[in-house]
């Protein structure tokens, strides 16, 4: 590599609108690399690398410090579980996220896990595929017009949630200790600040916070025998923040109505997992923002991400540590 260029890596898997904006970059050398790639290799590929993008690869303190010319890490996404925030900080390298580019997405796969929990559509569609019309009257679906879904996080995702469900004719409870109540109320939306006293009261659930020690084991036995046994519960969010061993509990003892599950503790998800046995479930690879739309934009905005720090011109709003900034 010449040395007046600056190396990128970027996951083979990234769309290619994201490979699109360095066209005509002669200062760069955009280098692709597989996102399972093992860490030995990781470490080998850092240490000539200014700027990586990252999907299912983890960054943790070992590849750090084995990048010496590191200056910007990104996420092809928001959720950053698998990346060592503090030794990237100790460096000052800001991890940057993609903002608002797979928002909409996240939110609509929420909204549709939704519809297809009150509806019955796995029981249904069965019932129809098996020539058993008869069975249709064995669970009558339900309305969500008119029911109450409580959103655990307010941010980029449950905004986008809360009005969707708002436009459902749905009243929208919000818990989100971070949020002020008066911007949840100028959003239409009831602030709740006892997540023990809201639980009682939703009809759907829907978890859009992100995975801290804080949020890990959230919704456990204890919150989910609060919870009606006619509800449902919605986790696009991240693994960990449900207890899938008292989830599959509540569901196979019809404590509760139903779940809609992107996100595991375990990923790929093992094909023996109790909640993939349940017929009231509906579940998905980690796809919520994943979209051919939002796969476009989350590319565009992390090789800009990236770009915008090696160009002395960093977009702070998507930087995930600030603090590097000064």
């Amino acid at each position: 590599m010449s040395p007046n260029k600056k190396k990128v890596m970027l996951p083979h898997t990234m769309a290619k609108a994201g490979w699109d904006v360095l066209i005509g970059r002669d200062d760069i050398e955009a280098v692709g690399y597989d996102p399972y790639i093992a860490m030995p290799d990781l470490q080998a590929a850092l240490k000539d690398t200014d700027g990586i993008a990252l999907s299912l690869t983890p960054l943790k303190a070992p590849e750090i410090a084995a990048a010496p010319r590191l200056r910007v890490a990104a996420r092809i996404g928001v959720g950053y579980d698998a990346v060592e925030i503090p030794a990237l900080t100790a460096r000052g390298i800001p991890l940057m996220v993609v903002g608002t580019a797979n928002s909409v997405s996240v939110a609509e796969h929420a909204i549709f896990m939704m519809y297809a929990l009150a509806k019955k559509v796995m029981f249904h569609d069965a019932a129809v595929r098996a020539n058993r019309w008869q069975d249709r009257w064995k669970d009558v679906p339900v309305d969500l017009a008119g029911k109450t879904i409580l959103i655990v996080g307010f941010g980029r995702i449950g905004t986008r949630t809360a009005k969707r469900c708002l436009a459902m004719e749905m009243t929208v409870l919000v818990y989100d200790p971070y949020v002020p109540a008066a911007t949840v109320k100028a959003a239409a939306c009831e602030p709740v600040g006892d997540l023990d006293a809201a639980v009682p009261r939703a009809d759907v659930v829907c978890i859009h916070c992100p995975k801290t020690p804080e949020t890990v084991g959230m919704f456990n036995a204890a919150r989910f025998s609060r919870m009606k046994p006619s509800a449902t519960i919605i986790n696009t969010a991240r693994g960990g923040i449900i207890d899938e061993k008292a989830l599959y509990d509540a569901l196979s003892a019809k404590k509760l109505a139903g779940a809609g599950i992107d996100v595991f503790d375990a990923e790929p998800t093992p094909a023996d997992h109790p909640l993939l046995k349940l017929p009231n479930t509906i579940v998905s690879a980690h796809m919520a923002g994943v979209t051919v739309e939002s796969m476009d934009r989350m590319a565009v905005a992390t090789v800009k991400n990236i770009l915008s720090v090696l160009d002395g011109t960093p977009n702070k709003e998507n930087a995930v540590n600030k603090e590097v900034f000064g």
